[in-house]
């Protein structure tokens, strides 16, 4: 029996949840004042809200499917939901640093820097790591970079998902 369900929906809908979910993580750090320099456990529940979102997209997927799922359909929606949440969260991330937080990347750079005087670095060294920081701090470079980063996310938690939850209807006779 050959698939008929398309996948796309389940892409877009949990693209959509994952771009939000992460928005919304991020107005709330903003709001209390840790984007800047956020908690190490910040890192883990966003880690924790991206893979559960994923899973939950391929989950749905499959119960969609009678249960059947392919390792390829899988990691195919895993990518699918973390391409689509990233162009989401770099959207955001745009309007954040050009219209509610102008001074961001200024701000950012403060506590980097005081993070390299804390760790002994002098002054010509903390130049040289701020001219190559800025060198990539281009809008352009910034979303290419967040969009790469969640799609090869996404496929290692989707790939890791998909191998777990694969059913076959080979495998239910």
């Amino acid at each position: 029996m050959e698939n008929q369900i398309s996948s796309k929906s389940f892409m877009v809908n949990n693209g959509i949840i994952l771009g939000v979910a992460s928005i919304l993580f991020a107005l709330v750090l903003y709001a209390t004042g840790n984007h800047l320099s956020p908690h190490w456990s910040v890192s883990i529940l966003n880690g924790i809200i991206f893979i559960g979102i994923i899973i939950y997209g391929i989950k749905q997927f499959k119960e969609a499917n009678d249960h059947f799922l392919s390792w390829g359909q899988g990691v195919k929606i895993g990518v699918g939901v973390a391409i689509v949440g990233s162009l989401i969260v770099v959207i955001y991330n745009y309007l954040f640093m050009n219209f509610i937080e102008p001074d961001f990347m200024n701000q950012m750079m403060e506590v980097q820097n005081q993070t390299y005087l804390d760790q002994g670095l002098t002054e010509e060294q903390i130049e040289a790591a701020n001219k190559m920081t800025s060198s990539f701090s281009t809008p352009g470079i910034m979303a290419a970079v967040g969009i790469i980063s969640y799609a090869i996310g996404g496929f290692i938690v989707s790939a890791i998902g998909a191998a777990i939850m694969k059913k076959s209807e080979e495998e239910t006779y």
